[in-house]
């Protein structure tokens, strides 16, 4: 992917989060920050990763909420609005676990149909990586401090909470394999 995707993408993210959801906005930028780090496992696709990092969460800008179901509704955004890559807007549909959390808010066939799975597993879990590691301030963190945040914010019982703990040996399990990924790098100096 280019430089002109990259741009496109946080000019885009910078229009819908910005100034109406501006923790929301520092988040993606920090999961775009964290992206970077991953060049050397993604090669090439790190640049489609970085657009997908900063994308991940535009489908809570106000303006382009339909379902409340912030990654349809930012895929489909991408997809109708701007014509966006097909790979790119399949991460933004199914980033971090999203199949499960559709489930329980009942559109788990829609976006299976609309936006099936990426079969790109490395990039997959990436984005995860990305997102999972990230405070909704856009610091660094851990994966299980990060979980632990979400169901705080949004509640054990709440769909949000439901989800992200059944997701979490799962989202544990992605970032283990990244980061054992990286750590397997070689390291020069």
């Amino acid at each position: 992917m280019t430089s002109q995707l990259a741009e496109w993408a946080w000019k885009t993210a910078k229009t819908e989060l910005a100034s109406t959801l501006p923790r929301r906005w520092a988040h993606s930028l920090g999961v775009a920050a964290r992206a970077v780090e991953l060049a050397p496992l993604l090669g090439d696709s790190v640049g489609l990763l970085r657009a997908a990092a900063v994308l991940h969460d535009i489908g809570y800008s106000p303006g382009l909420v339909a379902t409340g179901f912030h990654p349809l509704d930012g895929a489909r955004f991408l997809r109708d609005v701007h014509g966006a890559d097909e790979r790119l807007v399949r991460l933004v549909a199914n980033h971090s676990f999203a199949l499960l959390e559709a489930e329980e808010r009942g559109l788990r066939e829609t976006l299976e149909e609309e936006f099936p799975l990426l079969d790109e597993p490395l990039l997959v879990d990436a984005l995860v990586w990305c997102d999972m590691t990230t405070t909704p301030d856009g610091e660094q963190t851990t994966a299980e401090r990060r979980v632990t945040e979400i169901v705080g914010r949004y509640g054990a019982g709440s769909v949000v909470g439901r989800f992200i703990r059944r997701a979490s040996p799962e989202i544990f399990a992605t970032v283990e394999r990244v980061e054992a990924a990286l750590a397997a790098q070689p390291r020069w100096g």
